[in-house]
């Protein structure tokens, strides 16, 4: 029975001494390595007169710079993986040559300026999980936030049974340098206070690498709640453009006749699109950015025609090129018609093809 006693407890401490390895600090080096206690080795001393041997370059270890850290050796030294920025956001991109918080942005979406896009979307993050803003300067184009606080609890080995209460609070700068013509621009992030507790022992200081760690964890949890909100509102969009869009005749801001779309242009435009490919017009040429459409009318399919009226008749309209300008009119959109020569379209012919396409614009669920 000593015996069984004698091993037991022999096995016990080995198990323990082994978990006590298992559990180190994963942020650092294994505490069994040795290399910190070497020591360089003298050159080889020569007897007068020999001939000295040849010496390999190869592995010559290189002189420390002058702004390297000589305490990064040991328990000091952080061997954990670089934190990377993730660019989830269509149009954005890593800063190449630069070690800081920092993620550049292409406008993709010309609804508003890419700076009220990127703050919006800041302080929205911000408001969801409860953090305030001391400051926010839109003419410097920084923002400060309040303390973000992290509580958890720190689970020790599994042969202490016990736990330890733990409390981070960080405050961070965001800055937004905008290119001159104001559709790029660079978001960095920058921590300015940090305050840890754990247990009864405060951390006011953190090493370099892992202020960058953290600082990259909250810009990337912004580029992920900023591209959560890109697909919310292409969602929404989608489904606004496959619902059915009410149409008036009226006129444009330069008294044209024009169809008058109920429908704001981000709308209006892909949903217009739909219904000309849907009426038989071929589009030839687009720009988005100054709202013109060049097409071409070459008649209706019959079979998709036909389930929607009790007539298969195409358009009373030319087989031939047209030319449609769309504009943001208030919270409408104006869509004006003109001929092949830029002319405008007679307002009589505006008001023969008007029903057919409006009955199309006013369907639901159109197939995009």
């Amino acid at each position: 029975m000593n015996l069984l006693k004698k091993f037991f407890a022999i096995a016990v401490t080995g198990v323990l001494l082994q978990s006590c390895s298992l559990f180190n600090d994963e942020q650092t080096v294994d505490h069994r390595y040795k290399y910190i206690n070497a020591q360089e080795s003298e050159a080889l001393t020569l007897p007068s007169g020999a001939d000295a041997p040849l010496y390999s370059e190869e592995f010559r270890v290189p002189q420390l710079g002058d702004s390297a850290d000589t305490q990064a050796i040991g328990e000091n030294l952080d061997i954990v993986s670089p934190a990377l920025i993730l660019p989830l956001v269509t149009g954005s991109r890593v800063a190449e040559g630069t070690r800081e918080a920092v993620v550049e942005f292409d406008q993709v979406d010309d609804s508003q300026a890419l700076d009220t896009t990127i703050w919006n979307s800041l302080i929205n993050y911000l408001d969801e999980r409860g953090i305030g803003v001391v400051s926010f300067d839109k003419e410097t184009q920084k923002l400060m936030t309040d303390w973000m606080v992290i509580e958890a609890e720190d689970e020790s080995p599994w042969y202490s049974w016990t736990k330890t209460d733990r409390t981070v609070g960080q405050r961070f700068e965001f800055k937004l340098e905008l290119k001159p013509h104001g559709r790029s621009g660079a978001l960095h992030a920058k921590l300015v206070d940090y305050l840890e507790t754990v247990g009864d022992d405060v951390i006011a200081d953190i090493s370099t690498s892992q202020v960058r760690r953290n600082e990259i964890e909250v810009l990337n949890n912004v580029i992920s709640h900023y591209e959560k909100q890109l697909r919310i509102e292409d969602a929404r969009r989608l489904r606004k453009i496959k619902q059915g869009v009410d149409m008036e005749l009226g006129f444009n801001a330069n008294g044209d006749a024009a169809y008058i779309l109920d429908a704001n242009y981000e709308v209006a435009w892909p949903r217009l699109l739909l219904v000309l490919r849907k009426m038989g017009f071929n589009v030839k040429d687009l720009d988005k950015s100054t709202g013109i459409i060049f097409v071409n009318y070459a008649g209706t399919d019959e079979g998709w025609w036909s389930s929607l009226f009790s007539s298969s008749d195409d358009l009373q309209l030319e087989k031939e090129d047209y030319r449609l300008f769309v504009s943001q009119q208030g919270q409408k959109t104006s869509v004006t018609w003109n001929d092949a020569d830029n002319n405008p379209l007679a307002p009589t012919v505006i008001s023969d093809i008007y029903e057919p396409i409006s009955q199309v614009m006013a369907t639901e669920d159109l197939d995009i």
